[in-house]
């Protein structure tokens, strides 16, 4: 917890502080050389003392210090241990000196042992300090003319040692600041502010380039002025100001070059495409720059450069210029050259106007110009060819043709040459009027019109006027469809072009067109026959014919008329049609009429077959009829009659009278009710089956069937079927029961009594009976 510490070092000192220790009563400190002979240094503090001073110490030794904490019993309580090395020796100014105004250069000998230096200068209470490494060195930034006290410190790692004694140096005076100027050729003028301290002033003046002699100059003066010099010469000025014991101060030096003869055979050549002249002379002695200036009343060009011509821009044409050339150096400029006059080319003529006459005659006019000897105007035509005017007036006349662009340029000309290009006018001619257009029909109230294109056209126009009206159509393309015209009426067609400078052709040819005819409006259809229709429809167009048509999945069927009707024959039945009519005249064909739906009756169905299922039921079938949906069949006799409505092609009926004629018919009808009524082939029922069938058993192989007849019928067949025989009994006419004999026994028998026919057949229809 104790330490020890330097605050400052010197040649032959060394400042310690160390804190307070607790219970110390005194400090004792020890400096011992290193590697160095000579004597340790002791010293001792009290307790309220924590600074402390060892010296005399040996310059640039380095020392062990130890100091120790002790208290009253001289005991000690701490101790601690540097290292320190002192400053080196003092060092001796040998000399100090001023060259510059700005400066005092200080001469030594060198202290063993330091590594830098430290000069200071002080003038009242203004310091400046520098550190060097060896001597001499230069203390810089100094005030001129002004004394200084300076003096030296040595410096090495430990610290740096007391200033040296002082000496006194004073700087020089500053140089003075020249302002130097040649007003002619072969003089120039020096001049500078008052110098401070300054006595009397030195000016010498030689060419910079070695020749010649030297010109000097002592004055008391701040200006002179040197004559007899050579013009345009760089020349070299120097100046210093001295004090009372006449010592010179800084040095102030100044290049000047003599002022210029003004620059001969001025020359101007004049370049006529872009208002542009070069101006050249001979080269001026001392020359650096020149300076051509051109004016006018209104204008002042000017061009800058270093060699024997310049290019002088931005002239304006129709212009009369006065050109002269000024040489320049850094001593200032020459007087200017005598004037060479300039005239420009004139300008692009102005006001430029093109009229068109009815013949197709351009007149081109414009306005005369300045410095204008002639004029030529050249026109050219969008399809490259030209043509020029050679004039000395202010207009000229050209042929054109219409549907072309003309590029119109105006050029004034004089002895300098061709005007500039000024504004270029195109004028364009009125289109051409599209020729041998065609028109087609599109439908009855739709025309295309369609042409070849012709020059100059941006867009076309067709007009199709008659007495009502005018219908237009506007199209870049070369046809137009003329739509919502009315039909059976002759138009007038006329075909314009249009461009959007110069608007449409006036005079174009045009041709009448008439209108297909008019739709015709089918007023009714009648059904004359079967397969047979009138068509009747309103007449209202000219000399047309007319072609109606009944259209269907069966076909076409056509008729022809030049009045409001027709008959059309041989449609098939069960079919749907959709009825139309068309309009034909030389000027086309009109639109159909809207169409009128027909159906025809549908047909019979071809084949009819009649079953008899049961004694009192039949079944009937047939072929499908074509365009038939649900069918009606009909039996009827004197006793009654039978019907069935069904959506198929068959039927049952019922209530059928055994033994009976019936008539039959079927009718055919379609979906929208339309009725078709078919007769076939009468029918005849069955014969009827006996009633009252009774069995009788005669002996063990016999058996008697007895029945009662019915009214028609009177010859019965008896059949007895088993699995040992069938047997069959036929009784004489007449008789109500049958005997059967010889049959086997012990067997079941299906007994079966039905009518006899005239073709044999027996019928299946009549009641069994069981026999065991």
């Amino acid at each position: 917890g104790f330490s020890m510490s330097t605050y400052d070092v010197t040649s032959r000192s060394i400042y310690l502080r160390w804190p307070k220790f607790s219970g110390a009563s005194s400090y004792r400190v020890t400096a011992t050389p290193v590697n160095t002979l000579g004597q340790s240094l002791l010293a001792h503090f009290s307790d309220v003392t924590l600074k402390g001073t060892l010296t005399p110490l040996i310059p640039n030794t380095i020392y062990v210090i130890q100091a120790e904490a002790v208290d009253k019993n001289r005991i000690i309580l701490a101790e601690t241990q540097i290292m320190q090395s002192t400053a080196p020796d003092i060092p001796v100014i040998d000399q100090a000196y001023s060259k510059l105004s700005n400066s005092i250069t200080v001469e030594w000998r060198a202290v063993p042992g330091a590594t830098s230096y430290l000069l200071t200068a002080r003038d009242g209470d203004s310091l400046t300090e520098t550190t060097v490494t060896n001597s001499p060195g230069t203390l810089t930034g100094l005030k001129a003319a002004t004394l200084y006290r300076i003096t030296i410190r040595s410096i090495n790692s430990g610290g740096r040692s007391q200033p040296s004694p002082s000496r006194k140096a004073k700087t020089v005076l500053a140089a003075p600041i020249l302002s130097v100027s040649s007003p002619s050729c072969d003089s120039i003028v020096v001049s500078w502010k008052a110098v401070y301290m300054a006595a009397g002033f030195s000016v010498s003046l030689m060419r910079s380039d070695g020749l010649g002699r030297m010109l000097k100059e002592n004055t008391t003066n701040t200006s002179l002025i040197f004559t007899g010099l050579d013009p345009g010469t760089l020349y070299t000025i120097k100046a210093h100001a001295w004090n009372v014991n006449g010592m010179p101060g800084d040095d102030s030096t100044y290049n000047q070059r003599t002022s210029l003869k003004a620059p001969a055979d001025v020359q101007v050549a004049f370049n006529t495409g872009t208002l542009r002249a070069i101006v050249s002379w001979m080269p001026t002695e001392g020359a650096l720059t020149y300076s051509v200036i051109a004016s006018n009343r209104l204008l002042k060009l000017k061009c800058n450069t270093s060699s024997t011509s310049c290019m002088v821009t931005s002239l304006q044409c129709g212009s009369e210029y006065s050109v002269f050339v000024i040489a320049h150096n850094d001593a200032g400029f020459s007087k200017p050259t005598v004037a060479v006059n300039l005239t420009t080319i004139p300008c692009a003529p102005g006001s430029i106007s093109i009229e068109e006459d009815e013949t197709g005659i351009l007149l081109v006019s414009w306005s005369s110009v300045n410095f204008g000897h002639y004029y030529v105007v050249f026109v050219k035509s969008d399809d490259g060819l030209e043509v020029h005017c050679n004039t000395s007036h202010t207009q000229c006349h050209f042929q054109s043709d219409c549907g072309f662009t003309y590029f119109i340029s105006v050029f004034a000309y004089n002895k300098a040459g061709q005007s500039p290009l000024g504004d270029v006018f195109n004028y364009t001619t009125a289109p051409c009027c599209p020729r041998d257009f065609s028109a087609v029909w599109v439908s009855s109230d739709t025309l295309q019109v369609t042409w070849s294109p012709v020059r100059g056209a941006e867009m076309y126009e067709t007009k199709a006027a008659d007495w009502t009206g005018v219908v237009l159509c506007n199209d870049t393309a070369t046809a137009c469809t003329l739509s919502a015209l009315h039909c059976n009426t002759q138009y007038n067609i006329t075909v314009y072009s249009f461009s959007e400078v110069r608007g449409s052709s006036k005079s174009c040819a045009s041709k009448y067109v008439a209108t297909a005819p008019c739709s015709p409006e089918i007023k009714n259809i009648s059904k004359d026959a079967l397969s047979v229709i009138s068509v009747y429809w309103q007449s209202n167009n000219d000399e047309a014919t007319y072609i109606v048509t009944a259209r269907g999945e069966a076909g076409w069927w056509h008729c022809t008329s030049s009045g409001n009707s027709c008959t059309i024959i041989n449609l098939p039945c069960g079919s749907v049609f959709s009825v139309s009519a068309v309009a034909r005249s030389p000027a086309g064909q009109s639109l159909p009429s809207y169409s009128v739906p027909l159906e025809t009756a549908p047909c019979c169905p071809k084949d009819l077959t009649l079953t008899q299922v049961t004694q009192a039921v039949t079944n009937i079938s047939w072929s499908v009829g074509m365009g038939a949906q649900t069918y009606v069949t009909t039996l009827e006799s004197p006793k009654g009659q039978a019907k069935c409505h069904t959506l198929q092609n068959y039927c049952l009926l019922g209530c059928i009278t055994c033994g009976t004629n019936y008539t039959v018919s079927l009718k055919a009808i379609s979906e929208t009710g339309l009725t078709s009524t078919c007769t076939y082939q009468g029918y005849s029922s069955s014969a009827c089956c006996p009633s009252g069938v009774k069995l009788y058993r005669l002996g063990n192989n016999g058996i008697r069937v007895h029945w009662r007849a019915s009214e028609e019928v009177t010859t019965y067949n008896t059949d007895l079927y088993g699995s040992k025989g069938n047997f069959t009994c036929a009784p004489h006419s007449g008789l109500s029961h049958c005997d059967i004999t010889e049959i086997p026994c012990g067997d079941v028998y299906t007994v079966v009594v039905t009518p006899a026919t005239d073709k044999g057949m027996k019928l299946t229809l009549c009641p069994k009976k069981i026999y065991s």
